[in-house]
């Protein structure tokens, strides 16, 4: 029987890279997101003479955000709707990830307040620049999700090999198949 532990090796082996490359393109797109909306911050602010380089921060989010977004959909969360049309499984998951993304701004601000020894209330005053900022700043998370479960239900639905296939070899490569 060791041959049946090496196929099991070679068969964790093989799902590891394929989570690992899942998470990978999950993380790239958040990152580009959040680079995208810290820029958009840094430039706002530059034009009041304030220095803003956050980028460091949108990497960590795209990291960790990734990651809940993988851990989500092992277990299963937003595949309530997958036999209905895909916009409709696509906003579906969006919605639930986006709740997903609000509880994770909660925690995060949770977290800000016992780190910096202030007090939790005022984390969460929804008035002036922090509060605003909160407000603003989830529903662009959960918009930026449109694209990405889009992108996702479709593979999940032609597949994730000629999804691939098409966005990096083009229709050509995908007819000689």
């Amino acid at each position: 029987m060791p041959g049946q532990t090496a196929d099991a090796k070679a068969g964790i082996r093989e799902r590891l890279i394929h989570e690992m490359k899942r998470y990978f393109v999950v993380v790239v797109f958040l990152f580009f997101f959040f680079a995208s909306f810290t820029t958009y911050r840094r430039l706002v602010l530059a034009s009041y003479e304030i220095d803003y380089f956050e980028y460091g921060w949108a990497l960590l989010k795209a990291l960790i955000l990734g990651k809940v977004i993988l851990i989500g959909e092992l277990l299963h969360l937003g595949e309530r709707f997958q036999d209905r049309p895909l916009i409709v499984s696509t906003f579906w998951k969006t919605l639930v990830f986006g709740l997903l993304i609000a509880a994770f701004a909660v925690l995060e601000r949770l977290f800000g307040a016992v780190i910096h020894h202030r007090p939790i209330a005022d984390e969460f005053q929804f008035s002036g620049p922090d509060g605003y900022e909160l407000l603003a700043r989830v529903p662009l998370q959960v918009v930026a999700l449109i694209p990405l479960f889009a992108f996702r239900e479709l593979g999940r639905v032609i597949g994730e090999e000629r999804l691939e296939a098409l966005f990096f070899r083009g229709p050509a490569a995908q007819r000689s198949h």
